[in-house]
């Protein structure tokens, strides 16, 4: 961060701080949240949160045919995914969502055609996408990666749901709390 910081000319030249409120790991946004409200605290900075799924959203803009719908996918592990729809204005056609693959293929089906798709649920989920005619670029094209600058741009016009909130934006309940629900269950003996 120091190193971000002293390119842009230190922190005298830091207009904002932008962050992403996910969706992602549990233990990735709350510390990337805390980050962000401590340097925010200690410089005096305004702090921006970004749904990452906004920022994906926006990268695919940049690439995508004019018409065609964007679909941000993330691996969101257990084998589903994070997934939002966007039309070309950046409007949400799909809010965010976790769900299996087949879930996401099936709500694919029902719009009048298929979107251009971006991120690690993308890659990993290709043939399942792609059975639904949905375009995934190569695997090594940028637009599967978040890009800060795409979060920051979020920041600055404080786009995306949620505009500038810093609460994390998870959309499953957290593992711990599903283990103490197991826990918790009578067992037969």
């Amino acid at each position: 961060m120091e190193r971000a910081v002293a390119a842009a000319g230190g922190w005298a030249k830091v207009g904002a701080i932008a962050v992403g409120r996910g969706p992602g790991s549990f233990v990735g946004i709350r510390i990337g949240l805390a980050t962000a409200r401590g340097l925010a605290a200690s410089t005096g900075l305004r702090a921006t949160g970004v749904c990452t799924l906004d920022a994906l959203g926006r990268g695919l803009s940049e690439s995508s045919v004019a018409g065609t719908p964007r679909l941000a996918v993330l691996d969101a592990s257990r084998g589903e995914v994070f997934a939002a729809l966007y039309a070309d204005s950046g409007e949400r056609l799909l809010e965010p969502f976790v769900a299996l693959p087949e879930v996401l293929v099936a709500r694919l089906a029902e719009l009048p055609a298929p979107p251009r798709a971006a991120g690690s649920g993308a890659v990993r989920f290709r043939d399942e996408l792609a059975s639904r005619g949905v375009e995934v670029p190569d695997d090594d094209d940028p637009v599967h990666r978040v890009a800060a600058r795409h979060v920051c741009a979020l920041a600055w016009t404080a786009g995306g749901e949620g505009g500038g909130a810093l609460a994390p934006i998870y959309l499953r309940v957290p593992d711990a709390e599903r283990w103490r629900e197991r826990d918790d269950e009578p067992t037969s003996e």
